[in-house]
């Protein structure tokens, strides 16, 4: 390999990944996607709501002071027509 392939080699191999406060928001609505369409057994709920409520105060204490938290990049469901 030449100097310059192995720098970019080194450079993508030392870069952590990365996640937004978006992406965590996204997470968020993921869990409540999941608990809407009855994704999670009894004895999982619990914890999977713990683990959401906590996400959502991490959310709230990181957004910026002047804004509220970040929205998710789900697209939002439409609700089942009534005549289904």
């Amino acid at each position: 390999m030449t100097e310059q392939e192995n720098a970019v080699e080194t450079v993508e191999q030392t870069e952590a990944p990365q996640l937004s406060l978006k992406d965590i928001s996204t997470f968020v609505q993921i869990i409540d996607i999941c608990s809407k369409r009855g994704g999670f057994e009894g004895q999982e709920l619990e914890a999977v709501g713990s683990l959401r409520n906590r996400t959502v105060a991490f959310l709230n204490a990181a957004a910026p002071a002047e804004g509220e938290a970040p929205q998710g990049d789900l697209p939002v469901e439409e609700e089942a027509s009534a005549e289904a």
